[in-house]
């Protein structure tokens, strides 16, 4: 193990910015949630008991992906196990773990989120809600797991929601889109019974999105200019 400060300096500091982003969002609240990101055979991770909204880069441990500490100085998050579940099962870049008040909120009363606008298709659609188990244990890791079959987010009941992504701002963006989702939902739920896309809505908006390169900025051709 080493204890150099500038070891993994960049993803370290990836990370320490990932949590102050989502902390100044509203999503973090205290030392409760969790970030990581993989390079190769490591991976970046938030210490436990940290204030996340406020993380340093020297908060945030190297662990292999059998959660080896290979730098730094304080104990890893005890959620380590479902993140490493996630990276050995999906093969992904990141992953972020909040306790977002709207999705926690959700994951009180749903067995899952509907999918209720197309933006959650870039989540999978329907989001699922992981039953419920004590956090940090394996039953919860394997849980969660479950859930994000197929999927880039899923709520954990009665605790909050995780996300993942090929890369740590795509996996922040997937945390911020959920959400925004719960919200939305919330507040339809209050005045009704929410619509959901069916099944044909949905595969008609993922090939339009194909078709219009859906997400991406577009050039145009230069403007021609009269004599």
């Amino acid at each position: 193990m080493t204890d150099s400060s500038s070891a993994w300096s960049a993803e370290r500091a990836a990370v320490a910015d990932a949590c102050r982003r989502l902390g100044a969002e509203g999503l973090l609240i205290g030392t409760a949630g969790n970030v990581s990101v993989r390079t190769e055979d490591r991976v970046a991770i938030t210490a436990t008991g940290a204030v996340l909204a406020d993380l340093t880069p020297d908060q945030v441990t190297v662990v292999d992906l059998d959660g080896k500490i290979v730098s730094g100085r304080l104990r890893p998050t005890s959620e380590l196990d479902l993140h490493l579940g996630v990276y050995h099962r999906y093969g992904t870049g990141a992953v972020v773990h909040t306790h977002a008040p709207m999705a926690t909120a959700l994951s009180l009363v749903l067995d899952e989120l509907p999918c209720i606008h197309y933006q959650l298709l870039t989540l999978g659609g329907t989001v699922r809600v992981a039953p419920y188990a004590t956090f940090g244990t394996p039953e919860l890791a394997e849980s969660v797991l479950t859930a994000l079959e197929g999927r880039g987010g899923a709520l954990m009941a009665n605790h909050g929601a995780v996300t993942h992504a090929p890369t740590l701002d795509k996996a922040v963006e997937h945390a911020l889109l959920l959400e925004w989702a719960c919200g939305v939902y919330q507040s339809a739920a209050a005045l009704g019974q929410p619509r959901v896309l069916d099944e044909q809505q949905q595969l008609a908006v993922i090939e339009a999105a194909v078709a219009r390169n859906y997400g991406t900025t577009q050039s145009v051709p230069p403007v021609q200019e009269g004599p």
